[in-house]
């Protein structure tokens, strides 16, 4: 992706349509923009689960947008949070979390903006 063509001229598109579709317990990531050490993407996942005992620990901040399906998120405090369409979440950097269900018989699809560290 040419990114100062992405900066300086306008881009459209729907996050609801796409060409990503992942098979079930699968996950497509299309970057729409990374800019200044921030980066967008359209996340989008079927049946998609984090793997065994693993958990995201990022060295950055990141807010997530739910748009369609549904998805639950565990914390490794033990809290479970499920999000359904138009739900968003900021995760501070080193929230240890985890994917724990994403919906296996429809798309679920996310806006994730990753920030600076």
């Amino acid at each position: 992706m040419d990114r100062a063509r992405v900066l300086t001229e306008p881009r459209f598109g729907a996050l609801r349509d796409g060409s990503a579709h992942p098979r079930v317990g699968g996950e497509t990531i299309t970057e729409l923009l990374a800019a200044g050490g921030a980066r967008v993407e359209r996340i989008v996942s079927r049946g998609a689960v984090s793997p065994p005992d693993f958990w995201y620990d990022q060295t950055h901040d990141e807010f997530v947008l739910l748009i369609d399906g549904e998805a639950v998120l565990t914390f490794d405090d033990g809290v479970e949070r499920r999000l359904f369409p138009g739900d968003w979440c900021i995760l501070p950097a080193q929230c240890r979390h985890r994917v724990a269900w994403t919906d296996s018989a429809r798309e679920t699809i996310w806006l994730a903006v990753h920030l600076p560290g």
